[in-house]
């Protein structure tokens, strides 16, 4: 466990009779403890725990909280992962109790608000999407995949086209898609890309054929680059008698621009964890929605929420007809339950919040922003950098490292180097097709300040690569922690602590 000796480990401070809490006197009678836990579970001795105070644990706290990188604290220009600043009122309403403190078991007339902000989300879902029903319950992106897929399957099972078996996937895809598909059955099949960085239309046409089940693909893809032909690839899957995929990871580069179902998707994912305003990273929370065209809509996941009228049988209000909203179970070709309960209910309140505060126009500038902002960043670092693709970009694009490599330098190098100018790394290393592979996206909420800094820092960078190359292969040098073995890391994980025995 790699750290310096000025920031010990909780484990390592204290002293005794240290507290940071006092408990209230019991207004009950007290039981004796061997009452409420077996003899057998309990302990002999006391757990070694360190004895600090409440100021001491603060402090402790808030100290590995400032030697983390976050949106919140400096440039973040991670690829395909839109690492927007997000706004903190959404996260205000999140925690409202009115909506945080309900109960999925409640009963249904009395979570009203929260059945009808699903129904609206599911509605704003897929006019975005351009599709027709949507369910919300999906945990994240990966799950809406597999979501997605299982829709397919069970739609072409009802077709008597259970022997579609195959989903092809573009070489430039993300690693989620085979994953995805593999673990629902299918056989993967990869396409390769044109020189354009775009699906291969030959190449498909050689691929598809009565194995096919569907395409998987992210519009604009992971080299940031909008599918040129997405018209005719969607011609040519139909034809075959497959779907369209559409991975909606990539999704904020073209709200209010173009729709996924109007390119020929049949079913769309989203992440409202990475379009829709909760912040992305940390293992979570995310939200995983899948859209769908009507013939799918039958076998979407139960439940879903339904909107009817109700007759008022009592009260001053007798007679009247008002909307009410319920979880409709009674859908005999649904694909079944894929999560418990309803799907991360915080998340979809963060993104209604967001698409309803920012309008059809506020969305479509949001990508109007992002794709702005990549280019401009593209061509300024592509005099430093080597360009894979010159054509424009969307909200992302690729560089390449190969000339630093040529120096001795790596891309892993020059994303080590960053963290010493307080700046997070791009991604590295994908897509895999792209040679020492530096994806960056600088989101839409960046100022052009802030994209200057960001070019100048790694201006800075590819000068040091050629006067100074040791400087970079050996860096971070101003962090807490230096450069880890990664392989021993990944290998050999530390996740428990241990006292240190001298």
């Amino acid at each position: 466990m790699a750290r310096h000796k000025e920031y010990p480990l909780l484990m390592e401070l204290g002293a005794p009779g240290r507290r940071a809490y006092l408990l209230p006197e019991l207004d009950i009678p007290a039981r004796p403890i061997d009452e409420l836990i077996p003899s057998a579970n309990l302990r002999t001795d006391p757990a070694p725990l360190p004895e600090l105070s409440e100021l001491e644990v603060v402090r402790h706290f808030i100290g590995l909280s400032r030697r983390n990188h976050g949106v919140d604290v400096g440039f973040y220009p991670l690829g395909s992962c839109t690492m927007k600043y997000n706004p903190k009122v959404n996260e205000d309403l999140a925690f409202d109790p009115g909506f945080a403190n309900l109960h999925p078991y409640q009963p249904e007339q009395t979570v009203q608000g929260a059945l009808q902000l699903m129904y609206e989300l599911e509605q704003y879902l897929c006019e975005i999407a351009g599709l027709d029903r949507a369910t919300l319950t999906p945990a994240a992106g990966a799950h809406g995949e597999l979501t997605g897929l299982m829709l397919i399957k069970a739609y072409q099972a009802a077709r008597g086209e259970g022997h579609r078996n195959e989903i092809i996937i573009p070489d430039s895809a993300h690693g989620t898609n085979p994953a995805s598909a593999a673990m629902c059955g299918y056989k993967v099949v990869e396409v390769a890309s044109n020189s354009r960085g775009g699906v291969c239309v030959d190449a498909l046409q050689e691929i598809v054929g009565p194995q096919t089940a569907g395409l998987m693909l992210t519009n604009p893809n992971t080299l940031g680059l909008f599918e040129e032909d997405i018209l005719t690839i969607s011609e040519v899957v139909h034809a075959a008698g497959g779907l369209l995929y559409y991975d909606g990871a990539n999704a904020n580069a073209i709200l209010g621009k173009c729709r996924p179902g109007d390119m020929g998707f049949d079913v769309v994912h989203f992440n409202l964890h990475k379009t829709f305003s909760t912040p992305h990273g940390g293992g979570g929370p995310g939200s995983g929605p899948i859209a769908v065209r009507e013939t799918l809509v039958p076998f979407l996941p139960i439940p879903i929420v339904e909107r009817r009228e109700r007759v008022q049988t009592a009260g001053a209000d007798l007679g009247e007809r008002q909307e009410e909203f319920f979880l409709d179970y009674n859908r005999p070709q649904s694909i079944g339950k894929i999560k418990g309960f309803h799907g991360n209910f915080l998340v979809m309140i963060r993104a209604y919040a967001y698409i309803r505060s920012m309008g059809p126009e506020g969305l479509r500038q949001a990508s109007e922003d992002a794709v702005l902002a990549a280019n401009y960043l593209m061509r300024e670092l592509s005099a430093s950098y080597d360009l894979p693709y010159d054509r424009i970009c969307k909200h992302e694009f690729v560089l390449s490292a190969k000339q630093q490599k040529a120096e001795g330098v790596t891309a892993q190098d020059i994303a080590k180097r960053l963290l010493d100018y307080g700046m997070h790394a791009p991604t590295v290393y994908f897509p895999l097709i792209v040679e020492e592979a530096l994806m960056v996206e600088p989101t839409e909420t960046e100022s052009k300040a802030a994209l200057d800094e960001f070019v100048q820092v790694m201006t800075a960078i590819a000068r040091e690569v050629k006067e100074s190359p040791e400087q970079v292969r050996t860096a971070p040098h101003h962090t807490v922690v230096g450069r880890l073995d990664e392989t021993q890391a990944a290998r050999h994980p530390v996740v428990r602590w241990r006292e240190e025995i001298e």
